[in-house]
Formats: structure tokens, C-alpha cells, sequence
């Protein structure tokens, strides 16, 4: 029989894919138990990972640097992702129709747009900061006050470019603009409703290359210019004193940790950004029957990058570690000495000539629970 197969939104959309066919392609009932648990480990990372992580940061002043707080933002974003949008796909892989209303129908896919939009701006700002302090350390450099500015743009930014998906997104029933001689569901489905296909087309485009593609490149120039930049200060670093070979070390470690989110967010989208791409001009290239499964493997991975950046921040941040640790035991009022990096994220900068560097030393609190 003829059917109708929909899925759950993606990055920018939700699809459905008409098949006129006398195969099932139902997806099996282990397949849709894997999606299931699959999208609940990645829901119960995301949130705890990025909740622990945006916490520790704002109970902890010594961490409230710029670079700490543009990685906060891209936790919220996060966070945010796995409330609205998780939930949501694993409820809609359940049912396989829309049981949640209008309103969620256009919000899914609202918040889902908001959420990435934040997250690459916030991985462009973490660039350009790192690119202004290493390669102009004697320049303008960026204040916490100003972090701040820069986060409220990013979310007035994303929730303008995602003001569509409250315009287009509907609830409509399966079939209902075609004449075929079948028993149709009264079940609804959401989806998206343009005027034109080349409306669809230039705004889910634009997306994939304002939100996707020049940002990763700029991203890209920026730690290369950085990378070109540490390399050439490597031999006068290493006639320096202990001071700038541990100042220039700190600079190559948070380069790389930085780099690493950039490098597995952009590895995480890009099977998600070619389905839509392919989808959107030229979806009969698309197998019928393997659809469900390639969109569900695309858009898993895509929701995986909310795991991304707790795991990374957290490996290789020793100082996150401490401070994480410290909360967790912080169970009764104790005297807790903690030996902390001397490389704050925000003010390293391997300019030899430059002496602003903290010292080496133990910072002692007096840590209590109320």
C-alpha cells in the first residue's frame, strides 16, 4: 500500500518523503528500540554534561572569563536542545505521527534552528577571541562585560533567522492534496509549508551556508592563522624562561581543546547538512526504503554534538575537573587547597615579551554547603 513516511525535524526542517510503493519499509521494531535508547543516553548526557559544566562556571568567579563564558553559552544551547527537541523525537519515533499540537510543531523546529544557530556563533566568537589574543596580543582584547554583549546577540541573531519555521510549520493530514483511491489516516503529521518550492529552497540553503559552511571556514582561518602564529614563536619560546615555555605550552593544550569541539561539532552536523542538501534538490536520489534509516542515523549523530562539548571541556580541562569535584564533595563546611593551571582560557597569550602571566601557586578555599 501507499504510504506516507515522516520523520522528525532536522537542523532546519522536518521531511517527508511521498512513496507510492507496494513494499514496507517500516522501520523494524529493534530498529526503533535502538533510536529510542539511543536518543536517551544522548538526552542524558547532553543535559547533565552541560548542566554540570555551565554550573560549575558561574558558581566559581575565577572562572568567569571570556572564553568560559562563550563555552557557557554553547552549554545553554545545548541544554535547550535537549529539553525541547530530544523529548520530542523520541516521542515522535514512538507514535510516527504528531500528537503534541500545534504549538510544539512550530516550536520544535524553532528552537532547533535557535539551539545550532547558537552554538556556531558561540564556536566563532571562542575563534576570533583566541585569534585576537594570540596573533594581536598587544591589541584590543575582549572584556567579560563584553562576552556578555556578544551572547545576547547571538540569541537575537538565531531567534531571527529561525522566525520561519513559526510561519511554515503546520499540522496537516497525510494525502489530503492528492486524489489516489486509498483508505487515508485521520492522523496528523508536521511538516513544513511553503508558498513556492524555490522559497523552501533559498531559505534552507541560506541556512545550510550562513549557519554551517562559512562559519566553519572562518573557524578554520582563525586557528589557522593561530596555529601559523605559535609555531613561529616556537624557537624564541624555547630560549625562554620556564615562565613562557609553561605560557606557550597552556596556549598549544587549550588551542587544541578548542579546536577538538570545533572539529567534532562540524564532523557531527555534516551528514545531517548533506541530507538536507540532497533532500531539498534532489530527494529522488534518496532510496525509498532506506530513508527512515539514513535520516535517523544523520539526525542522531547531529543530536550527539550536545555531548560534545562537556566531554572535550572536560577531559581537557584540569581546572574544570578540580572545581567539579570540588562541588560534588562539598557536603559539609572544610578547608579545600586546590593547585590550579596557571593559563587562564581567556588571557593566555604567547607574546615573549609580554609578563602578565599568574604565577605559580596554590589557591586555598574555605568551601561550605548552606
Amino acid at each position: 500500500s501507499s504510504f506516507f513516511n515522516f520523520r522528525c525535524p532536522a537542523h532546519k526542517t522536518n521531511h517527508i518523503d511521498l512513496a507510492l510503493t507496494t513494499e514496507d519499509c517500516s522501520m523494524s521494531v529493534s530498529g526503533t528500540t535502538f533510536l529510542i535508547i539511543a536518543y536517551s543516553v544522548v538526552l542524558a548526557m547532553g543535559l547533565i554534561g552541560n548542566s554540570c559544566l555551565v554550573f560549575v562556571i558561574t558558581r566559581h568567579k575565577e572562572m568567569r572569563n571570556v572564553t568560559n563564558i562563550l563555552i557557557a553559552n554553547l552549554s545553554c544551547s545545548d541544554i535547550l536542545m535537549c529539553i525541547v527537541c530530544l523529548p520530542v523525537t523520541i516521542i515522535y519515533t514512538l507514535m510516527d505521527h504528531w500528537i503534541l499540537g500545534s504549538a510544539m510543531c512550530k516550536l520544535t523546529p524553532f528552537v532547533q534552528c535557535i539551539s545550532v544557530s547558537v552554538s556556531i556563533f558561540s564556536l566563532v566568537l571562542i575563534a576570533m577571541e583566541r585569534y585576537q589574543l594570540i596573533v594581536h596580543p598587544t591589541g584590543w582584547k575582549p572584556t567579560v562585560a563584553q562576552s556578555y554583549v556578544a551572547v545576547a546577540g547571538t540569541w537575537v541573531v538565531a531567534c531571527l533567522i529561525s522566525v520561519p519555521f513559526l510561519t511554515y510549520n503546520v499540522l496537516v493530514l497525510p494525502f489530503q492534496n492528492l486524489s489516489i483511491p486509498l483508505p487515508l489516516s485521520d492522523q496528523l503529521v508536521c511538516m513544513e509549508k511553503w508558498p513556492s518550492l524555490a522559497m523552501r529552497r533559498a531559505y534552507t540553503t541560506s541556512l545550510i551556508v550562513f549557519q554551517y559552511l562559512l562559519p566553519i571556514l572562518l573557524i578554520m582561518i582563525c586557528y589557522l592563522h593561530i596555529y601559523l602564529r605559535l609555531r613561529r614563536r616556537k624557537e624564541i619560546v624555547e630560549r625562554s624562561g620556564n615562565n613562557t615555555q609553561k605560557k606557550n605550552k597552556g596556549a598549544t593544550r587549550i588551542n587544541i581543546m578548542l579546536t577538538a569541539i570545533v572539529v567534532a561539532f562540524a564532523l557531527a552536523w555534516l551528514p545531517l547538512n548533506t541530507f538536507n542538501t540532497v533532500f531539498d534538490w534532489n530527494h529522488e536520489a534518496l532510496p525509498t526504503c532506506s530513508h527512515d534509516v539514513i535520516f535517523s542515523f544523520c539526525h542522531l549523530t547531529a543530536m550527539a554534538s550536545t555531548c560534545i562539548n562537556p566531554i572535550i571541556y572536560g577531559f581537557l580541562n584540569s581546572n574544570f575537573q578540580k572545581q567539579l569535584k570540588s562541588t560534588i564533595l562539598r557536603c559539609r563546611c572544610w578547608a579545600v587547597t586546590e593547585r590550579y593551571e596557571t593559563v587562564p582560557l581567556s588571557t593566555v597569550s604567547t607574546e615573549v615579551t609580554k609578563g602578565s602571566m599568574l604565577s605559580n601557586g596554590s589557591i586555598s578555599k574555605s568551601l561550605c554547603l548552606a
